[in-house]
């Protein structure tokens, strides 16, 4: 099975300054439908980042996809400087493809400072990731029953080590909880910049994330009568993101109702400090035959 020549997913988020406020972004065909929505994600925030003052970092951003992407065809991003104070910025970002809106974020960033905390959050007892099999190598050892489009999406290039806790029981086991819990980092090593860790961050946290709630229903997601895509994400910053070392993203679907499904993620480091939160809905809606 031949995969196509490595990227870097610092290149791809990476952004072509075509003039104050507006910048560009290459595509990467990752053998989807329709362009990633985690690359949109991560290559808004990094064009929000373009005029935020150095010393502030992004705390939550909020988005809705409004039209699918072309993976064949680079995206533009036009930032608006909505508000600077003494402790808060606030920028909104449109991303353009082919003249038209397909995506809007809201992003707030703010200068570090002390204060309260707490955590009432619990990481989950997994196992650690060097005992979880990569999702690519299970991938190629079930390749028979994989659907087609998952089965030439193997080739694609993929920038982030995902290793699913008990990945086998989702080509097996029906009518699942629709819990899972995934190990991830980059198959690149990141330099110092908190911009990128948590951009590459934003792009990984839209893996695997909305078909959590297909998981009660005994539908994958390569399911031929399946239309699937996200509405919305939403994504807060607790803590510092260090992409060199393995997170665990805790994904859970609370609710699925009119064709829509939510799904809620906690973000956890090694020592059990929670990183990042995570919230979306999407469409799941199954065609007849």
């Amino acid at each position: 099975m031949e995969q196509q020549n490595e990227v870097k997913l610092s290149s791809l988020l990476e952004l072509e300054t075509l003039e104050h406020g507006l910048y560009r972004g290459q595509s990467w065909d990752l053998g989807f439908r329709a362009l990633f929505g985690g690359q949109v994600l991560g290559q808004a925030l990094q064009a929000a980042y373009q005029s935020v003052p150095e010393d502030r970092v992004v705390h939550s951003f909020h988005s809705y996809f409004l039209l699918p992407g072309d993976a064949q065809k680079p995206v533009v991003y036009d930032v608006e400087i909505v508000r600077d104070g003494k402790s808060f910025s606030a920028r909104r970002v449109k991303a353009i493809q082919n003249g038209r809106n397909i995506f809007y974020m809201t992003a707030s960033f703010q200068t570090p400072e002390a204060g309260m905390s707490h955590q009432y959050a619990d990481m989950p007892n997994v196992p650690p990731p060097e005992d979880v099999e990569p999702d690519i190598r299970m991938y190629e050892r079930n390749y028979e029953h994989l659907g087609r489009r998952m089965r030439e999406a193997l080739s694609y290039h993929r920038p982030i080590d995902i290793r699913t806790v008990d990945a086998v029981a989702s080509f097996t086991a029906k009518n699942r909880k629709p819990v899972r819990a995934t190990w991830l980092k980059t198959n690149e090593m990141l330099g110092n910049n908190q911009a990128m860790h948590q951009a590459v961050l934003s792009y990984a946290s839209d893996y695997h994330f909305l078909s959590t709630s297909l998981q009660p229903h005994g539908v994958q997601i390569t399911d031929k009568n399946l239309v699937i895509a996200t509405i919305d994400h939403a994504m807060w910053f607790h803590r510092p993101v260090n992409m060199n070392e393995w997170l665990l993203y805790v994904m859970e679907s609370p609710v699925s109702e009119n064709a829509r499904g939510l799904v809620r993620g906690q973000i956890f480091n090694q020592q059990g400090q929670l990183v990042a939160s995570t919230m979306q809905e999407g469409l799941m809606r199954l065609r007849e035959e």
